[in-house]
């Protein structure tokens, strides 16, 4: 995968999931596809804020992808190098949590999601 399919691959799908993260903070009842089903239907009040803030960490990788894709801030690079390993640790974390979860819908969605995520972004961090 060439660094700009990885990172164009990541930011569609850090796209994807941040607009899953506002629309659950936003009210949608799609609880089930999220924090292992524990609340279907619409996210308790705490849980949509948590959301708010899972998307604040998405943007925050958003920016880090970017940057080391060589798309914006190149005088950042240096620091993208190393920030990018941070995406990858929590790509790798959001799989395992995702293979493991009690929700069937989570398995499905979210799964596959985090895998190609995690491949994508280990493909630019070994750039």
């Amino acid at each position: 995968m060439s660094s700009s399919w990885a990172a164009y691959v990541s930011l569609f799908l850090l796209a994807v999931a941040g607009l899953f993260q506002l629309a659950l903070a936003a009210g949608m009842p799609w609880g089930a596809l999220a924090m292992g089903g524990r609340f279907p239907g619409r996210l308790p009040t705490g849980m949509r804020v948590a959301a708010l803030l899972q998307l604040t960490v998405i943007g925050f990788f958003g920016a880090i992808v970017s940057v080391r894709a060589g798309f914006a801030l190149a005088a950042w690079m240096p620091l993208a190098r190393r920030l990018i390993w941070v995406v990858v640790a929590y790509s790798l974390l959001g799989a395992v949590l995702n293979l493991a979860t009690p929700s069937q819908w989570e398995r499905r969605v979210w799964a596959p999601v985090t895998l190609v995520l995690l491949a994508s972004s280990l493909a630019l961090a070994l750039q």
